[in-house]
Formats: C-alpha cells, sequence, structure tokens
C-alpha cells in the first residue's frame, strides 16, 4: 500500500512537472510580447527568463497559498521579487492568475501605463516598489517577522546573485536566522551573469551555501532549469518541520535559460522584430510539444489504471489553464478595491504631561507614551543599537518585546523592516542618529508610498482607503544635540537633504509637551511617512500640555504679530529663538519668536505682508526652513523686499554648506552665532 502511495504520487507529480512546462512556455511568450509591445520595445531579458522556473514554481505548483482578489490579507502568502528588473516575469504571471487583465502588458513603460520598468504598488498585488538591488529581501524578511507575530503564513522573494553584491542583502541574512524565522522563504536566481557583463559575476560566489548555512540558514541548491528538484526544495519548506532556520534555495541556471534565439542572455534588450519573430515560433514549438507529450501522458495514465491520478492532473490543468490549446480561455481577473485599513491606534491610559519648567529628555517622552500606544498589536519599533537614544525599544518592549526590535548596526535593514510594517498596516517607527538613515532606501520607500496613493486615489486601481504606509523615521541627535562626538554623527544637513524625498513629512521637535502631541497625531493613522527629528538632551516646555499639534503650522511662542524682527527656528534653536526675543525687548525692540516644527507657507507669506517686519531664521542647520521659503517665494511668486530675508544657520558666510566638528553644545552655538546672545545682536543690526 505504501509503495503504491508512492507511485502515485511520482506519476502526479511526473504530470504536474509537465503542466509547469506547458505554462514556462506561455510565460516565455508572453514575456516577449511584453517587450515587443513596450513603449522602448525594451525588456530585462536575461533575468527574466532566468526567474521564470522559480516563479512558475511558486505559483502553479501550490506552495504558495495567495489571494488574488484581495492581496493585501495578511493571513495569506506573500511573495516579494527583490530582483526587480525581472519584472516582465512577474506581470505576465500575475496578468494571467488574474491580479490585472492582459492589457496591462500591452504599452508598459509608457506614461500612460502602470506597468513600469520595475514593480510597485501602482501595479495590483505587488507590495512595494522594487528594483534598487538586494532592499526587497530585507523587507521580504520583515514580512516575515511580521507574520511570525501575526499569522501562519509564509514568505518568498525571488532575489539574484548579482544583488548579492549589496551590503543590505547580508545584514537581512545575518538577521532572518535570529529570529528564527523559518516561515522564509528565499530562492536566489543564481543565473551567473549581471549588467556589465551577462556571462560572468564581479567576483566569485561559490561558497555561498557555506556562508548561508554559516549564517544559520537551511541551503539547499538545486538545478534551475528543471522543475522536480525546486518542487522538492519547495515543498519541503511548506511541508517539512519547522526548525527555526530560514530556508534559501539556490537555483542554478543562467542568464536568459529558456531562450532559443542569440542575444537573449543579456540583461537588458531591445527587441528586434525578426529575433522576436523567429523567437515566438520556436517557443509556439516548444510547447507545442510539450502539450503534446501531457496529453500522451495522461492517456497512459488511464491506460495503466492510474484514473485518479489523470482526474486530479485534470483538476489541476484547469485551476492553472481553463482549458489547453485552442479551448484555453484567461483566468478571472480581480475587480475593483481591497478593503479599506482602519489607522487609528487606541490610546490606553493617560499621555503624560510636563510642567513649563520640567526638563525632559524626549527619549523618556517617547519611551511613556509608546508604553500606552504599544497595548495596539499593530504598533512595532525597529532600533538600530541605538535604542536608549530613541526610547522605542524600551517602550514597546515593556508591552511586547516581539515587536521592540533591535537590528543591531544594520541601519538598511532597519528601515526595510519598518516598511514591511507599515506595508502591513501597522504603525511603524524606526529610529537611529540623524546622518545614519540611507538614502538609497528612504529614496525606494518614498516610491512605494507615492505608488500606493496613486493606486488608492485612482478608481479603477487597487488599493483603498488606509493603504498607504504609516512609517515614522525618529531621528535623534537632530541640529546641534550631538555635540562632542562630530560631523559623522552631526545632524545638521539630514532635513535639508530629505526634503526633497517627496512625500516624507519632516518634522523638527522642540518641547516635550509638543512631542506628545506629535505621537497623538501620528497615532491617528495615516500621516504617511514622518521624519521627526528629536533632541538627544533634555529640555525645557515651551507649549503647555494638551497642545494640539498641526502639521504645517508655525507657532509664535514670543513678542507680537507686527513685531520688527521675527525669529524663526525649530528644535532646540527654538529655545534660543525665544531667548534672543527677550533681549531684544529689553533693549526695547519689539520682537517676536516662531517655532515652526513643521513648514509653514502660510505663517511666512503672513509675515512677508508685514513690510515692517524683518524675517531672521536662526536654524541650528544647513538651512532648512530658509531654503524652503526661498522656494516658496518662487514657486508662489511673491511680491516682496528680499533684503527682508536674512539667516544664520551653520553654513559659512557665504551660504556653502559644511559640516561640523565637535565642541560642546555652547562653543557650537557661539561659534556659527546661533546662540541667544549672538542672535539677539543679528537682529538688533537689522533695525538698527
Amino acid at each position: 500500500m505504501v509503495k503504491r502511495n508512492v507511485e502515485t504520487r511520482q506519476n502526479y507529480r511526473e504530470g504536474l512537472i509537465k503542466l509547469l512546462e506547458l505554462k514556462d512556455s506561455d510565460i516565455r511568450m508572453s514575456i516577449l510580447r511584453q517587450g515587443a509591445s513596450a513603449i522602448d520595445k525594451g525588456v530585462h531579458i536575461g533575468g527574466a527568463f532566468s526567474a521564470v522556473v522559480p516563479l512558475v514554481s511558486l505559483y502553479y505548483g501550490g506552495a504558495m497559498d495567495y489571494d488574488v482578489q484581495d492581496p493585501t490579507r495578511t493571513d495569506k502568502d506573500l511573495m516579494v521579487l527583490s530582483k526587480g528588473h525581472a519584472v516582465a516575469a512577474l506581470a505576465s504571471v500575475y496578468a494571467d492568475v488574474g491580479y490585472f487583465p492582459p492589457e496591462v502588458l500591452v504599452n508598459s513603460r509608457s506614461h500612460e501605463s502602470i506597468l513600469n520598468g520595475h514593480p510597485g504598488p501602482i501595479l495590483p498585488g505587488v507590495a512595494i516598489a522594487t528594483g534598487p538591488l538586494g532592499q526587497g529581501l530585507a523587507v521580504a524578511q520583515g514580512f516575515a517577522l511580521y507574520a511570525k507575530n501575526h499569522t501562519s503564513s509564509r514568505v518568498f522573494a525571488v532575489t539574484g546573485d548579482g544583488e548579492l553584491q549589496e551590503g543590505i542583502v547580508w545584514e537581512a541574512f545575518m538577521f532572518a536566522p535570529q529570529k528564527r524565522l523559518d516561515n522564509f522563504c528565499v530562492i536566489i536566481d543564481k543565473n551567473h551573469g549581471q549588467l556589465d557583463d551577462h556571462t560572468k559575476l564581479h567576483f566569485s560566489m561559490d561558497g555561498l551555501d557555506r556562508q548561508l548555512e554559516a549564517f544559520g540558514w537551511k541551503v539547499v541548491r538545486v538545478d534551475g532549469t528543471r522543475y522536480n528538484q525546486i518542487l522538492n526544495a519547495l515543498d519541503d519548506f511548506v511541508n517539512g518541520t519547522p526548525d527555526g532556520r530560514p530556508t534559501v534555495i539556490i537555483s542554478e541556471t543562467c542568464k536568459g535559460f529558456g531562450a532559443f534565439s542569440a542575444g537573449l542572455d543579456k540583461h537588458k534588450i531591445t527587441l528586434a522584430n525578426d529575433v522576436l519573430e523567429q523567437e515566438l515560433v520556436l517557443q509556439k514549438q516548444r510547447r507545442d510539444a510539450r502539450e503534446h507529450a501531457y496529453v500522451q501522458y495522461l492517456a497512459a495514465l488511464e491506460s495503466a489504471g492510474e484514473q485518479e491520478v489523470a482526474k486530479a492532473l485534470e483538476k489541476k490543468r484547469m485551476e492553472i489553464y481553463q482549458g489547453l490549446g485552442s479551448k484555453a480561455i484567461s483566468a478571472p481577473v480581480r475587480n475593483g478595491k481591497v478593503p479599506p485599513r482602519q489607522k487609528h491606534i487606541k490610546l490606553t491610559g493617560e499621555l503624560p504631561k510636563y510642567g513649563m519648567s520640567d526638563k525632559v529628555m524626549a527619549s523618556d517622552v517617547i519611551t511613556k507614551c509608546m508604553k500606552l500606544y504599544a497595548n495596539d498589536s499593530r504598533v512595532y519599533s525597529v532600533d538600530s543599537d541605538l535604542g536608549s537614544t530613541s526610547g522605542l525599544q524600551s517602550g514597546v518592549g515593556a508591552v511586547d518585546q516581539n515587536r521592540a526590535i533591535n537590528v543591531g548596526i544594520a541601519e538598511a535593514n532597519m528601515m526595510c523592516i519598518g516598511e514591511a510594517v507599515a506595508a502591513n498596516g501597522g504603525n511603524a517607527w524606526v529610529s537611529t542618529f540623524c546622518p545614519f538613515f540611507n538614502w538609497q532606501v528612504m529614496r525606494r520607500i518614498g516610491v512605494s508610498q507615492q505608488e500606493r496613493i496613486e493606486a488608492m486615489e485612482d478608481p479603477k486601481n487597487w488599493l483603498s482607503e488606509g493603504h498607504e504606509l504609516d512609517l515614522t523615521f525618529v531621528a535623534t541627535a537632530a541640529n546641534l544635540d550631538t555635540q562632542v562626538n562630530g560631523a559623522t554623527h552631526m545632524g545638521n544637513d539630514d532635513n535639508l537633504l530629505f526634503s526633497t524625498i517627496p512625500g516624507l513629512k519632516i518634522i523638527d521637535v522642540s518641547c516635550p509637551n509638543q512631542l506628545v502631541s506629535i505621537i497623538r497625531w501620528i497615532m491617528e493613522g495615516s500621516k504617511g511617512l514622518v521624519y521627526l527629528r528629536i533632541m538627544r538632551s533634555a529640555s525645557t516646555a515651551l507649549y503647555p500640555a494638551g497642545t494640539q499639534f498641526v502639521y504645517g503650522k508655525a507657532h509664535r511662542i514670543a513678542g507680537a504679530e507686527n513685531a520688527k524682527v521675527a525669529i524663526i527656528s525649530s528644535g532646540r534653536g527654538s529655545h534660543e529663538a525665544l531667548a534672543a526675543a527677550k533681549l531684544l525687548e529689553g533693549q526695547g525692540i519689539a520682537a517676536s519668536a516662531y517655532d515652526m516644527p513643521s513648514f509653514d507657507p502660510e505663517t511666512i507669506e503672513h509675515l512677508l505682508a508685514h513690510t515692517d517686519t524683518q524675517l531672521l531664521f536662526a536654524e541650528q542647520n544647513n538651512g532648512y526652513l530658509w531654503n524652503a521659503c526661498a522656494k516658496l517665494v518662487l514657486d508662489r511668486k511673491i511680491a516682496c523686499d528680499v533684503s527682508r530675508l536674512h539667516a544664520v544657520n551653520l553654513n559659512r558666510e557665504d551660504g556653502s554648506y559644511r559640516f561640523i566638528h565637535s565642541a560642546t553644545y555652547d562653543e557650537l552655538t557661539k561659534h556659527s552665532a546661533l546662540d541667544a546672545t549672538s542672535i539677539a545682536k543679528k537682529g538688533a543690526g537689522l533695525v538698527s
């Protein structure tokens, strides 16, 4: 009986492989047609073709439990195509299984198309934007971490050996085993080529299996040109006994595998018509032969009395084909929006309140607030060996240590895990020193967010309300707060740098009560990407407890509206601005001070309308508000006397940017003329 069951399984597996080979031909022809109809007739053919076997195995071989109608369900399996260059293969599979209609594959890369040169959430079923190498794998690891805490679902990632030259990949490879992510499976499409040389890698990866095993991975090496071995490896991952180790399947193949014509093994090509026609003819001939082989195999099974196996194969065929040959029809296509998400995080308890003279550290404020909000299981924190600076880990960890993550010194990995939590509907907080956030990762996350919002706003696209990313970047040691650590650790240029990320809300915190109100505002949900700059050392309050935070709104913290000098600052600089305004008042000069935690264009325009007011931007950074003001004046074509606009910041006197050397806070402010006395002196000179 046991022998009979084994034979039955083997017979079914052999028939399944024949079906997958049929689908393999369909996907390859779809990739070719997709490239031919693209606006530039271009396609990343080498990596797309080598990825077909892994993708077909995942989506048709039975390893994944996915939901085409609602791809955002967190109780279903998820796949991330980290090697985003292979988007043509992914798109062909997604159109075939019904994530979107086949028409989407036509005219790709054009402005009218939602199918871009690399995948992103504007394309139904795609969770994140990928393409910048290695980051997709790190986000997939974050998805697995989230799933480990909430569901029994599995997460797959398809990467390439070229991607493994990126450092972020190894941050994830080191971290995933530490978290015992045995629900995580990575398939490495080891096609032995890359962009500049499609015939070999720039350096060998022959010892990849030993390296990954040393990190704690379960490693399986397979022939990536055949379906039987990769199916066996996926079966073992799905049905085997978990032992705490994540799985990596090294799929040995070559760039452009499965193509007949010369030249289809390169990174990217422009498809010439003669090559396309020749290749389609040959692919069709191979498909016909494969269909004939399947039909013959089915007849042989029935002749041998294996009707049950034949019946099971036909059922599988109907699932993935809905017919053969001329009878083939498309799979049902998903329609409508996915269910909306409610993003509001509940508060359990009373938020802290501070007196105006209390000296409080921002990290302590965050810890107290997180202890109240982290009772909602959607709240996560991720630190990179600086948890004591942010206060996040001690706050969230007091409620649930599984949601208070510390990745060690791996800031890029930290940011990707945070994105994964946010993409699953969580409220994610990640933190490190201001200068340590990774620009490359920040930019890609910004692309993901933009595409999500575009999909939400398009009534015909898939995402609905609440599917933006709620991800807060807590940037510690902002402005001059790092003091004696020196230029590499000094947050004087970060806000100006990251202000070019579309949709990123930059907030510079000046007060413990203000920080409480900002946290409350973020926890309301659907606030998007927030870059929250906090002070490292303690400060007194500028606002009374209970003050309501409004993004894009400044507050006058001293003086009258029509003062002769208006001093504008943020963060620790607002305390100096307040003291400077009081010094000027003592000299008989009407002065006001404005705390501008987020840029407020209306207040600036209002101040410019007071023709007797001199505007002095006094910032402990490279002039974020000053630059935003200049842009505002030009964008809105505001008619004003620009001689009324003045700046004192950490730039050189000629306005050129610089980094700041080690010194105490008092030394730094005096050297840069940003202490209260120097600011007051500057203000007095403006009205003399």
